[in-house]
């Protein structure tokens, strides 16, 4: 099997020698080089071009994002953000989803190599889920923790609903669930949308911090209003709350009104937030009143909550292969029976008007 190529370009020369150390332990993973700058980066890639790219996004002479808009015209190549923690960051970050990365890796600006090693499982992940992309589609994906620790389910946060859910209100909701390729997909979806529409509620995998500019991103450019969940909001019409990272988003229930609980608790599929939380608690609480939608991503994440709502009486629908930039989410819900329609991305925001 051939390994995956990887260029690292960060100035930091810490930084480099971590992830370049951290790489090449993985036997499915060759570094072809790590270099200061992007101009130095062209060079390098004269010589071999490289399956992914992990990039810094602030760096002198030439700034990831310019680079990176570069790449993408010339030729499309997945690439790994290595951003740091902060707001400004994220809203830098935003602006490289925007341009055609693939995935978020973190980091602090203090005790950075720590972090790192600590933190290399989910480098190694980022980097081979960004291998397997199809970034002709493109686009994002934003890694999400792949800890060596047991694979917990929905139960962890709620127990799977029990009959059916109360119906009687003519309150509707849509619950939406992706991750590699999901950021620029779901712009996709929502832009499209009139400002009347049903309430909707999002899981994009996505790190701490960085939910909240990805909100602020999609209201700036959409009909509808878009902005992170806040526990105890209300699902409404013309609304689209996004699911904080590092906490789960679970939809609950008051009279006839909808709202979302945001709660800290493990890991589930690996995930946190984690769409077969959110996709559980719909089918608990919401029924036949409500559509669940699974889009773009890599992992299992979200198809047996798909499952879950469509046993309970829920329209659903996933994304289909042609149109994806990873068919992993959607394809094990298919395998799984918890897609009652299989549409492209194109289709989704007539489906979920209908």
């Amino acid at each position: 099997m051939n390994k995956i190529a990887v260029l690292i370009v960060d100035d930091s020369a810490v930084v480099r020698q971590v992830l370049q150390a951290q790489l090449a332990a993985d036997p499915e993973i060759e570094v072809i080089g790590a270099v200061a700058d992007p101009l130095l980066a062209m060079e390098r890639m004269k010589l071999r071009w490289p399956d992914v790219l992990v990039l810094d996004v602030e760096m002198p002479r030439m700034d990831g994002i310019t680079f990176l808009k570069k790449i993408m015209a010339e030729r499309p190549t997945p690439a790994v953000i290595c951003s740091t923690l902060t707001e400004k960051g994220a809203q830098t970050t935003m602006e490289a989803l925007a341009a055609g990365a693939v995935a978020i890796v973190t980091k602090p600006k203090l005790g950075l190599k720590q972090f790192l090693q600590d933190s290399s499982g989910d480098l190694v992940e980022a980097v081979k889920a960004a291998a397997q992309s199809s970034v002709h589609k493109l686009k994002p994906r934003v890694a999400a923790p792949a800890h060596a620790q047991a694979k917990l389910t929905a139960d962890a946060m709620l127990a799977p609903a029990s009959g059916s859910a109360m119906v009687q209100t003519t309150e509707r909701l849509v619950a939406i669930g992706t991750s590699t390729g999901g950021t620029q997909a779901l712009e996709c979806v929502l832009t499209a949308l009139p400002r009347v529409c049903p309430g909707i509620v999002i899981v994009q995998h996505m790190p701490e911090k960085f939910t909240a500019a990805f909100a602020a991103r999609l209201d700036s450019i959409c009909e509808v209003d878009v902005r992170e969940a806040r526990d105890g909001d209300r699902v409404m019409p013309g609304l689209a709350l996004i699911a904080p990272g590092g906490k789960h988003t679970m939809l609950k229930r008051s009279g006839a009104y909808y709202h979302v609980e945001v709660a800290d608790g493990p890991l589930v599929s690996r995930h946190k937030p984690s769409v077969d939380v959110l996709f559980r608690s719909v089918a608990k609480y919401a029924g036949r009143n409500a559509l669940g939608i699974i889009m773009t991503g890599m992992g299992d994440d979200g198809a047996r909550g798909l499952k879950e709502m469509r046993d309970a009486g829920a329209s659903t629908i996933a994304q289909d292969e042609a149109s994806c930039v990873v068919f992993g989410m959607p394809k094990e819900a298919i395998k799984l029976g918890a897609a009652g329609r299989v549409v492209s991305l194109d289709a989704i925001p007539g489906e979920l008007m209908r």
